[in-house]
Order: C-alpha cells, then sequence, then structure tokens
C-alpha cells in the first residue's frame, strides 16, 4: 500500500514547519496561512507577545469561530427539520382530509 502522505514546508509566525498530511499542499499552505494570521493579529493587540501566549490565545480564538459556526450550523440544521416535520403533517393531514 503507497502513502499517500505528503510533506509540505509552511511558515507561521516566523517559523518554519515541515506539515506532513493526507490534505493538498494548497490546503495545507491555506491553513498555515489562516494560523498565521490569526497570531498576527491576537500579537497586535497583546504587550506580551511571548510566542506560546499569543498561539494559545490564537488557539482560543480559532476555536471560538469554530465553536460559532458548530452553532449556527445547528441552528439551521434543526429549522430545516422543525420546517420539515411541519410540511410532512401537512401532507399528512391533507392526504388524510381527502381519504375522507
Amino acid at each position: 500500500m503507497q502513502d499517500k502522505k505528503q510533506s509540505v514546508k509552511v511558515n507561521i509566525f516566523g517559523e518554519d514547519y515541515p506539515i506532513k498530511g493526507d490534505a493538498d499542499a494548497g490546503y495545507i499552505q491555506e491553513v498555515a496561512g489562516y494560523v498565521d494570521q490569526k497570531m498576527k493579529e491576537v500579537c497586535e493587540r497583546m504587550s506580551n507577545k511571548l510566542p506560546l501566549r499569543v498561539a494559545v490565545l490564537a488557539a482560543m480564538s480559532i476555536t471560538d469561530e469554530l465553536f460559532k459556526e458548530r452553532t449556527d450550523k445547528e441552528k439551521k440544521l434543526l429549522g430545516i427539520e422543525e420546517r420539515s416535520q411541519s410540511l410532512l403533517e401537512q401532507l399528512e393531514s391533507s392526504v388524510d382530509s381527502e381519504d375522507v
């Protein structure tokens, strides 16, 4: 079985990292670019610019975005489910009234 993992060199917050993964090199670069940008944004707002502190706060910011997206997705799915159930009930009611 052939190993499909490739190694991609990325730069995040001034440090180079070899990232090995199954994903396309462009995608890995895009993800790394996003993390790098978040770290730079966090760093701009901080007086104590220790890289570990910047990384942790950037991770918190990215995780917050993820959780908000998940919550929005769940709300949308719940709304679709509720509308589907309502339509199903209307259809069943319509079919039942035609049988009379």
